[in-house]
């Protein structure tokens, strides 16, 4: 097998929360160029049809799920009907965000669960319920050659840091419980052949960020001018990683934090 070949994921299918818009778009767009089916969760009727199109024109599967998976219900119902589609190989907990600027001080604990329920609890009930599914297949054996179960979690350089001028510290907190859940998911899960890795993005310029630039410039300049490479990364950036994750490419990864962020976490 050539070293090309290796990133192929011809006759896989994946599954991936928040995958018709910015970060989850892209990933989705090139985990199907390469070879992949796709169940794509969102909560936008109007973005899903969209992405699903654009997945179809790669000549792959596409089944668009409208759902809230950023609630315990609904992320637990769009995940059951998922299975019911078929197996699932490839599993990417992207959903997530901020959302609210609050201090600590004043954030209701309504808004707070809300958020962990948003950025770590979909993590984890994705991660049960598809990840799960993965293990009961028997993807990999002990002492055998993997078979190719995949979990990829979306975490943040926000995991890492504080950052400057912002508050919904509920996002830093749960975004660094996602880096450690990836941890001990992975230690559990290796001897079955599914790997569990995440992704640290930085300075996206995504609908959200677009939206505290518009409402707090100063917080997005003062962000770009500490990033060594001078400028913000772009969606497609994150496509690239998401297939090498997702591949048998990274087989012997696991239980890794990869870091994208044009080098803002190196001061």
């Amino acid at each position: 097998m050539s070293v090309l070949d290796r990133f192929r994921l011809d006759g896989k299918r994946l599954f991936i929360t928040g995958g018709s818009r910015g970060l989850g778009r892209e990933m989705a767009l090139a985990i199907a160029e390469a070879g992949a089916d796709v169940v794509l969760v969102g909560r936008d009727a109007d973005s899903l049809a969209r992405t699903a199109t654009d997945i179809s024109a790669l000549g792959r599967q596409v089944w668009p799920l409208q759902a809230d998976a950023g609630t315990p219900a609904g992320c637990e119902r769009v995940c059951r009907d998922a299975l019911a589609l078929g197996p699932i190989d490839i599993l990417i907990n992207n959903i997530g965000g901020r959302r609210v600027s609050v201090p600590i001080e004043d954030e209701p604990l309504e808004v707070w669960q809300q958020m962990l329920d948003l950025n770590l609890t979909s993590t984890f009930l994705c991660t049960k319920l598809i990840g799960g599914a993965m293990l009961a297949r028997g993807t990999g054996r002990p002492g055998g050659r993997p078979g190719g179960g995949r979990v990829i979690n979306i975490a943040s350089i926000s995991g890492l840091v504080a950052n400057r001028g912002v508050g919904g510290r509920h996002y830093e907190t749960a975004k660094a419980a996602v880096l450690h859940f990836t941890r001990v998911t992975a230690a559990d899960w290796a001897p079955h052949g599914v790997t569990v890795n995440a992704i640290l993005p930085g300075g996206f310029m995504t609908e959200p960020n677009q939206h505290w630039a518009r409402e707090q410039p100063e917080i997005i300049t003062a962000f770009k001018a500490q990033i060594p490479m001078g400028d913000f990364g772009r969606p497609e950036d994150l496509g690239p990683l998401a297939v090498y994750l997702a591949s048998d490419a990274s087989r012997y990864m696991t239980g890794a934090a990869l870091v994208i962020d044009g080098g803002y976490t190196l001061w």
